[in-house]
């Protein structure tokens, strides 16, 4: 078995189960509960959850997604974290091997914490973006990019999103950007360094434009003052440059 392979297998192992934790994570601090204490219980009668029902995705898969107590339908968004967060760790360990492969995963694991709070509940929370900077800053230490090009990314990112809501406030005034896209934007700024920024702002803003254009054709109505998840979109910009940007380091 080659080393990449190894950690990819790993890495998707680790994933499936921090995507466990995250997707409780999102489903608690959405509803302002703690995550840390409570065992887990079915959302709808209560029941305390065994081991046995805990292992990621395939308690899902042999429970047909339904709960043993009441048969009621578990919210789908567990086994979709979970999903993601195996395929990011095990991309991780797919394109580099060894603890840079450790950092990218925590990098993807972040964001997927972070977009799927931002999809649901338009909330990006300051302890996660400020985690995803402080990880940031300490992988400069040790992997590329190089700390300065971090720095100006960090410094980049922030301020160019900064800039925009404040001039939209102004022309428009109204806020069309939530407080802590720029935060994200920084934060991804000092992992992927200044030169992959117009990327990531360019996928998410395609992503974005195929999401309006996918609930146009399901007839949805999409105004101009209609809300997306922007940190969402960069979020999913984001892990793949990173991907990409690993996959073609010198």
């Amino acid at each position: 078995m080659s080393e990449r392979l190894a950690w990819a297998i790993g890495l998707g192992v680790l994933g499936a189960i921090i995507g466990s934790f995250i997707a409780a994570l999102v489903v608690r601090w959405s509803d302002d509960r703690s995550v840390m204490r409570g065992r887990s219980a079915c959302d709808s009668c209560g029941a305390t959850l065994r081991a046995w029902e805990l292992v990621p995705l395939l308690s899902a898969l042999v429970q047909r997604g339904r709960c043993r107590t009441c048969s009621a339908p578990i919210a789908p968004l567990h086994w979709r974290v979970e999903l993601g967060a195996l395929v990011i760790g095990a991309g991780a360990g797919w394109v580099v091997a060894g603890p840079a492969a450790l950092a990218g995963a925590v990098f993807g694991w972040l964001l997927l914490a972070l977009g799927t709070l931002d999809l649901i509940a338009f909330w990006l929370p300051d302890r996660l973006t400020g985690t995803l900077a402080a990880t940031g800053v300490l992988t400069a230490l040790a992997f590329e990019p190089s700390p300065i090009d971090r720095a100006i990314g960090g410094g980049a990112g922030f301020g160019a999103l900064w800039l925009i809501a404040t001039l939209y406030r102004r022309v428009r005034g109204r806020d069309g950007m939530g407080g802590g896209d720029p935060k994200l934007f920084g934060a991804i700024g000092l992992w992927l360094g200044w030169q992959m920024l117009p990327a990531v702002l360019l996928i998410a803003s395609m992503v974005g434009l195929g999401m309006v254009l996918a609930a146009h054709l399901r007839g949805r109505a999409v105004a101009a003052d209609t809300a997306l998840p922007l940190g969402t979109l960069l979020a999913i910009a984001a892990y793949p440059a990173w991907l990409f940007m690993v996959a073609h380091a010198p």
